[in-house]
């Protein structure tokens, strides 16, 4: 903990109501942090009727933003550098966060570097890696040396996991330091299971559920979940499958696919019943940074299926509390997942052990664990950029 209390400026250009894994972990820090410091939050607009809060512990300012293509619900923030400059000059912060890395977290960093405000950053989104999935991928190499460029400036950025930590030291990024994410073990929890809501599914006691929760978009590889189900049906006809959330190919994806559920965006308690009343959870996607319903999955008592990679790689022992499957071998996702809906006695001794590895993950935690980083950045600003958090990952010391 820091010994001082500390003011906090987090610009990010997402945060809830928007529904995401970034608004998500982002809310739970800055709920955190405010119960010892003062937080600045800065933000783009999300609709007219929103409007700034102010209190003790939070203080938010507001910028214009635009919608992102393909993304109706969620913004980008315009640059907003002079405006910046004018409110950390009026009152200073001890530290700036920047969560994203779009025009106004670029133009925050800028404000930040003229003001000589210590900065760290987050990496929480593989734009680069999405950019193929939207028509933008000759702007891939581009998007990624922006990325680079921008998070090299900051004094530290702040990766979830040992593996994106090495694979960003291999493509050039300085300055890596882990801080993990956390999962709400109370609120996703097995005992969140409702057989009435598995009844209106049209599900019998018993018998066996697949599901996905995510963003039912291009990036998060649906085809294949598709196909894994297809097979484990063909091995247990009895399996049924439910999609939880909303995007941009639902429409068509619902067209090509009536028998199966789409129960829309579901939120809180609600998405808690959802994740509970499934028996194996299926993740193919490819483009995470961590991948937070993997942990939510596990935390509700799931049997997940995922490629060996982020949040997977992480906490999935695998025939312990999970399933792996190499990274992109579709084969080999489809095997695992057909072993599960061969055998449900080895789901349910799965999905027992998956609750049991979440409880580790305690939002206390982690935000103990970021605001040390913050801390560290803000009470010696003379030492930035003079020691690297780089280590093998064979370092005993990581665990």
């Amino acid at each position: 903990m820091a010994d001082r209390k500390l003011r906090i400026a987090v610009v990010t250009e997402t945060y809830p109501p928007e529904i995401n894994g970034v608004a998500m972990t982002i809310s739970r820090m800055v709920e955190g942090l405010r119960q010892r410091h003062v937080v600045e939050l800065i933000r783009p607009r999300q609709n007219r009727q929103d409007s700034a809060k102010t209190g003790p512990t939070l203080q938010e300012e507001l910028v214009r933003g635009f919608p992102i293509p393909r993304y109706p619900g969620l913004k980008l923030g315009l640059p907003a550098k002079q405006r910046l400059l004018k409110l950390w000059t009026k009152q200073r912060p001890d530290v700036v966060h920047l969560v994203t890395e779009g025009p106004l977290g670029s133009s925050a960093l800028s404000a930040a570097r003229k003001l000589g405000i210590p900065v760290s950053s987050d990496f929480h989104t593989n734009f680069h890696s999405y950019s193929r999935h939207y028509g933008f991928g000759w702007l891939q190499k581009t998007v990624a040396a922006h990325l680079r460029n921008l998070h090299n400036r900051t004094d530290a950025t702040l990766v979830p996991t040992r593996e994106l930590r090495d694979t960003l030291a291999q493509d050039g990024y300085q300055n890596l330091q882990i801080v993990a994410r956390g999962v709400d073990t109370a609120l996703f929890h097995p005992g969140k299971r409702s057989e009435e809501l598995r009844a209106q599914w049209g599900v019998a006691a018993g018998e066996p559920v697949a599901i996905y929760v995510g963003r039912i978009s291009a990036e998060k590889n649906l085809p294949l979940v598709v196909r894994t189900f297809k097979a484990m049906q063909a091995v247990n006809p009895k399996l049924k499958l439910v999609l939880v959330g909303d995007g941009p190919v639902r429409a068509e994806l619902q067209r090509q696919n009536p028998e199966y559920i789409f129960a829309g965006m579901r939120t809180g308690e609600d998405l808690a019943a959802h994740y509970a009343s499934g028996d194996i959870f299926l993740f193919p996607s490819m483009t995470e940074t961590y991948g937070n319903v993997t942990v939510e999955a596990m935390a509700s008592g799931l049997a997940v299926v995922a490629y060996r990679y982020a949040a997977a790689a992480e906490h999935i022992i695998h025939e312990q509390n999970g399933l792996h499957a190499e990274f992109g071998n579709e084969e080999q996702f489809v095997v695992q997942a057909c072993k599960l809906a061969l055998d449900m006695s080895r789901v349910h001794k799965i999905r027992v052990q998956a609750h049991q590895t979440m409880l580790k993950l305690d939002w206390q935690n982690i935000v103990d664990e970021f605001e040390q980083a913050l801390a560290q950045l803000a009470v010696k600003p003379e030492v930035r950029h003079v020691t690297s958090n780089l280590q093998p990952a064979t370092d005993p010391n990581l665990g």
